[in-house]
């Protein structure tokens, strides 16, 4: 039996995971069970991502990971994303990504000479496909930065608006006492993000008796 595990990311909560579940069906119409999908809202030029680190210790040998794109699995900077995708390997599970030509079946088959050149090209075109996603992340970031600087010049920058009802869920999770990875997981966010959001609350909290004080 053929089993996949299905991974999908956004990188904001503006966006949507929907467009995404597509691949839900057309794994499964590609004759997969399905063992897994894990769905979170992180930047994926993190390699802290909650479900992506659930999803790689519940991998199989034999699975097979399936995102709508490479840079659903990684944004990282190239070093960092060969050692994303070698942890992911080394459970002995594979990735099948639209655009990725997947060699590792043929591989497997031959011998010698005719193995070598077929893991070797493999390897370069996982190689191209994860420096592309991030010289695009790369790309975005500087127009965002550009774009920013002009509307600061025209002064119409007001900065981003954080999410309030994001941060109240990690707020009141916390306080309950749920754990980092565990609040990062349910909110859809990175552990970073939690303990950022979750820092900022107990400074807030500490602040509150001297404001009252008159201090």
């Amino acid at each position: 039996m053929k089993v996949a595990r299905i991974y999908m990311r956004v990188s904001t909560d503006e966006q949507d995971l929907t467009r995404q579940s597509a691949i839900v069906e057309s794994t499964r119409t590609a004759g997969f069970y399905i063992a897994g999908v894990y769905r979170e809202k992180a930047s994926g030029a993190r390699a802290d991502r909650a479900e992506l680190l659930r999803m790689i210790g519940d991998l199989q040998p034999g699975e097979i990971v399936v995102a709508e794109k490479i840079d659903r699995i990684s944004r990282l900077p190239l070093v960092e994303a060969e050692k994303l995708v070698a942890s992911i390997r080394d459970t002995g599970a594979r990735l099948a990504i639209p655009g990725v030509v997947d060699l590792s079946e043929l591989a497997a088959e031959a011998d010698g000479i005719a193995k070598i050149v077929l893991e070797s090209v493999q390897d370069m075109l996982l190689r191209l496909a994860l420096q592309m996603a991030r010289d695009d992340y790369e790309d975005r970031r500087e127009r965002q930065r550009q774009g920013i600087e002009l509307a600061k010049n025209a002064g119409r920058y007001t900065g981003r608006k954080a999410n309030t009802k994001v941060h109240e869920r990690i707020v009141a999770m916390r306080t309950a006492g749920h754990s980092i990875l565990e609040v990062a997981r349910l909110a859809g966010c990175s552990a970073s993000q939690v303990k950022r959001i979750w820092t900022l609350h107990n400074q807030a909290q500490a602040r509150a008796p001297a404001i009252h004080a008159g201090i």
